[in-house]
């Protein structure tokens, strides 16, 4: 029988929402359905703003995380009526969340989307809430998906890296005979995407197009990689409590011209990645790319030229779409909470022992 379940991911590139309809009832998680709902300008403002302290937060959160229930339960209809399954059929849906804030090294993080909202349009249970008891265990939360990466990904002839390219990049590191590491490496699509809807009045530079046309300045570039986050050592994981417009407009000199700036953007994200890579993921012979910056070809000639001669390419390649791992990824991680499964890698996170992660909300 199959065993079918929804992974619904909404990442910091506040793009929108993906939803994945999988059957996880074999070893390896299969992808039977993909919906994306793009986020309208107003909501993905709404979201944006609730990053960063604000007047009557705690209400205009509470309305975002209901407004963004109905756009999950619509992606989850939209997801199911592709192969006409109805909700009595899905056992889970794995709901990450928007992420507002996350600050491990407080104690905390907040992922808005009202799970017990959303099972109620729905009809069928809800797991959400993944990253809050490892950080109670002293881990940071983040990332997520090593082990689902590991169960996709990993080969025992070969050391591998995963790298995430979402709003943030995260890397996974899946050795050959060592224990598997990842951390958030920096910013991924973020910062370039905040300085083209700033400079374009676009969501993003679609295919690095802006980016080719300009030329990366060095000392901006090492200003912004003088970053103390870059050097540190795992456990780490980051967000747009620290890649925020604050943060790159401290790192600006006046009078760079907009694209340059662009181009030193993805210089950025593709130099914090390899070198990541190059520091805590030695002898890696391949590199797994998923997520939205795996659809940017300027920058995964970057990355391919940095990280030479290792071999690049994206998850395609690898049975699953780039742009549908990380909802896939919650579709299993909901599987694994249900069968009161860890999911959790200390070695990843540095929480103080594997984990159950997640909370059900019943349908």
């Amino acid at each position: 029988m199959r065993e079918l379940y929804v992974g619904l991911m909404s990442g910091t590139s506040l793009d929108g929402v993906d939803a994945v309809l999988a059957d996880l009832s074999e070893g390896r998680p299969r992808p039977l359905a993909h919906a994306h709902h793009a986020f309208d300008p107003r909501l993905r403002q709404a979201l944006l703003e609730l990053n960063s302290p604000g007047g009557n937060e705690i209400e205009r959160a509470a309305l975002a995380a209901n407004e963004l229930a109905h756009r999950y339960a619509a992606a989850v209809r939209d997801v199911c009526s592709i192969k006409g399954i109805n909700a009595a059929e899905v056992r889970a849906i794995g709901c990450h969340g928007q992420t507002l804030r996350h600050r491990p090294e407080l104690g905390y993080t907040v992922q808005i989307g009202n799970a017990a909202l959303l099972a109620e349009l729905t009809g069928i249970q809800v797991v959400a809430d993944f990253r809050s008891r490892d950080i109670a265990a002293g881990g940071q939360g983040a990332p997520l998906v090593a082990a689902f990466h590991a169960a996709m990904f990993a080969d025992a002839d070969e050391a591998r890296a995963v790298l995430n390219l979402g709003g943030i990049a995260n890397v996974t590191w899946l050795p050959r005979a060592d224990e598997i590491r990842g951390f958030d490496c920096g910013p991924g699509n973020c910062l370039m995407d905040l300085w083209a809807a700033t400079h374009l009045g676009k969501t993003h530079d679609q295919g690095g197009d802006w980016a080719i046309g300009g030329s990366a300045i060095p000392a901006l570039l090492e200003r912004m990689l003088a970053e103390p986050y870059f050097a540190a050592p795992p456990p780490k994981s980051t967000g747009r409590d620290l890649f925020n417009e604050s943060w790159l407009r401290a790192t600006l000199a006046g009078g760079a011209p907009p694209r340059d700036v662009q181009a030193t953007l993805l210089e950025l994200t593709a130099r914090s990645a390899s070198d990541a890579i190059g520091l805590f993921c030695r002898g890696t012979q391949r590199v797994i790319v998923c997520g939205g910056g795996a659809r940017n070809p300027v920058l995964m000639r970057r990355l391919a030229a940095l990280l030479a001669p290792v071999a690049i390419e994206t998850s395609d390649l690898h049975g699953i779409d780039a742009q549908q791992v990380e909802a896939t990824a919650f579709a299993w991680l909901a599987k694994r909470a249900l069968a009161s499964q860890p999911a959790g890698l200390p070695s990843v996170t540095g929480a103080r022992g594997a984990r159950v992660l997640g909370a059900v909300y019943p349908r």
